[in-house]
């Protein structure tokens, strides 16, 4: 379908002209990127989203305009130029751009809008970079800069992809409410004052997942939804106050059904050939090599679980936490990888500190004599233990990471093994996928004295568990699986997801293992525990995030890049001033007052 042209008031863009359109007379608008007086000979590059083209002036000048008509010529000004195609001369041929063999001889030249260059706080395309804090100041600045560009134009062709292959599986949108109950989803909601309701508050939705549900019950089959979601939580590079989801639901499937849609997804956003598949692998198994649900399987540096190495160790310390229910494993770096200083491995331990870990403990080995760190109680049984984790006895050094609660022991290994593999350079190009099921259904909040789901309140336990689950056995409750998935690329979740519970006496049952009231359950969950009750399908779904997945597409690290108009690590926007302070005749409207009571 040919692009509209009619009511544009140029005639291309500033990166298609090329020697083909010489002798044309053409109109181009755009911002001066440079801007040069070469003794009298004028030229300036004009800069659109599309690319560069040069522009000199003789003609201008010969056909009886003044450079005086270039006065409020500044950087970042926009303009509006006519004139002809000319090819460039030899010596100003420029092969590695588009435009390079041709200029534009300006005939005529008008201003559109100034830039004051007094104040601009930076150039986009300027031999400075800015800070990171003045380019999310001023956002539309650093949004002229191709890197930005460019990534948008993925994102809205990434967009454009993922609701054409879910057209072709059946699936219809559906639009959510945005202002919708809190409903606890694992995250702090962001509240919204009722001005009509006044003591009473609306909840920006963390997901839809009762309402996708609810169109389950409702009948519509297969639906997905584009949409926003906002949770109240600590920030990272990879995590936003409010983000987009791709949000999936379909009737009467298993996980297989999802894993089939997803590898469809993945095959076709990637662009990998037909015999594209992802591989999987159990929780218990990820946490047990990486220390983590999340591994990033780009290198190796694979954990080892030695606790019962030092049930009889002379190391008081492990040897304590070995027999103590606790968790010990160890990291080993060949010496081909890399070597470690005394200050390298001090590091670690400050490393580990923000997850818990008082410390990493090692050795190294140098043709089988051992030195350093804990060598001195590390015997001939015990290395000879340790070295059969390996395939070969070799010259390197073993981290060791121990803790009476295995989570810290597994979060300080994973964390270290992954400042090691940036370190060292061990990441590999490319995308490593993998599937982590069989997550647990439940963790026990011992701050909370009771149980807390570890996605959400209705995921569906695992099948063949369903028996022990309602009997309710504290210790069966623990190491009980849920039918939950999660794809993983390159150490980030992109999407996660669970079969669903559709019976309402299971629900019911899934409630009262959460230690909800009856009272609570009526308050929060009232209108769906009711819908249960008239005719569910078995139903399950999966959401990815959007945001993540065009970050690991446009091979950034940091998910600001793919957002149009982020916020910091604070959850602020430098550039509005958000969030702000309501003045008093909103507060007033909104009935703050009882906020504070």
């Amino acid at each position: 379908m040919a692009e509209i042209t009619s009511g544009v008031v140029r005639t291309h863009n500033c990166g298609e002209l090329t020697a083909s359109n010489i002798g044309k007379t053409v109109t181009l608008c755009g911002w001066i990127n440079k801007y040069r007086n070469l003794g009298g000979l004028y030229f300036i590059d004009l800069r659109d989203k599309y690319g560069v083209t040069q522009l000199s002036f003789d003609r201008f000048f010969n056909e009886g305009h003044t450079v005086s008509e270039l006065d409020e010529v500044s950087l970042e000004s926009v303009i509006k130029v006519e004139g002809v195609v000319a090819s460039r001369p030899e010596a100003a041929l420029n092969k590695n751009m588009v435009t390079g063999e041709i200029e534009l001889q300006v005939t005529n030249f008008k201003m559109l809008s100034t830039s004051d260059k007094d104040k601009l706080p930076f150039l986009p395309f300027g031999q400075i970079e800015a800070t990171e804090d003045l380019k999310l100041k001023y956002r539309y600045l650093d949004l002229r800069t191709n890197k930005l560009q460019n990534i948008l134009k993925q994102r809205s062709e990434i967009t454009l992809k993922i609701r054409n292959i879910l057209n072709e599986e059946n699936f219809i949108e559906v639009e959510t409410p945005i202002l919708y109950k809190s409903t606890p989803e694992g995250a702090r909601d962001y509240i919204v004052p009722s001005r009509v309701h006044p003591g009473s508050v609306y909840a920006l939705p963390q997901s839809p997942q009762t309402l996708k549900q609810l169109l389950m019950i409702g009948g519509t089959d297969r639906y997905f939804q584009i949409c926003k979601c906002f949770r109240d939580e600590d920030l990272r590079a990879d995590r936003q106050p409010e983000f987009t989801q791709i949000d999936i639901e379909a009737s009467y499937i298993s996980q297989e059904y999802i894993i089939n849609l997803t590898t469809k997804l993945i095959q076709r956003l990637f662009e990998f050939d037909k015999r594209f598949s992802i591989p999987r692998m159990s929780y218990n198994e990820a946490m047990n090599r990486y220390g983590s649900d999340k591994p990033d399987l780009r290198f190796g540096l694979e954990h080892f679980e030695v606790t019962d190495l030092f049930k009889a160790s002379s190391f008081s310390t492990f040897e304590s936490i070995a027999n103590s229910s606790g968790l010990i494993k160890a990291i080993f770096i060949p010496e081909d990888l890399g070597t470690f200083s005394r200050k390298n491995l001090d590091q670690f331990n400050n490393i580990v500190k923000p997850y818990g870990g008082k410390g990493v403990a090692f050795f190294k080995v140098n043709e089988g004599k051992l030195s350093g760190g804990i060598s001195k109680f590390i015997d001939k049984n015990l290395i000879s233990s340790l070295n059969k984790n390996l395939d070969n006895e070799e010259n390197g050094t073993w981290l060791f990471f121990a803790d009476s609660n295995s989570e810290v022991t597994h979060a300080c290994a994973d964390i270290v093994r992954r400042t090691i593999g940036h370190d060292l350079n061990l990441i590999t190009k490319g995308y490593k996928f993998i599937w982590i099921y069989d997550f647990p259904l439940l963790e026990w909040s011992e701050e909370q004295n009771r149980f807390i789901a570890k996605h959400h309140p209705f995921t569906m336990p695992k099948e063949s568990y369903l028996d022990k689950f309602l009997n309710g056995n504290k210790d069966d409750l623990l190491s009980m699986p849920a039918e939950a998935y999660d794809l993983v690329c390159n150490g980030y979740e992109l999407g996660g997801g669970s079969m669903r519970i559709y019976d309402q006496k299971l629900q019911s049952k899934m409630f009262e293992v959460l230690g909800m009231s009856e009272e609570e359950v009526s308050s929060q969950f009232g209108f769906f525990i009711e819908a249960l009750q008239y005719g569910t399908p078995p139903h399950g779904g999966i959401a990815f995030g959007l945001d993540r997945i065009i970050m690991v597409l446009a091979q950034t690290d940091n998910i600001r890049d793919v957002i149009a108009f982020p916020k910091t690590t604070s959850a602020s926007d430098l550039m509005s001033k958000a969030p702000s302070v309501p003045d008093s005749k909103q507060t007033h409207e909104l009935n703050f007052d009882w906020l504070n009571s």
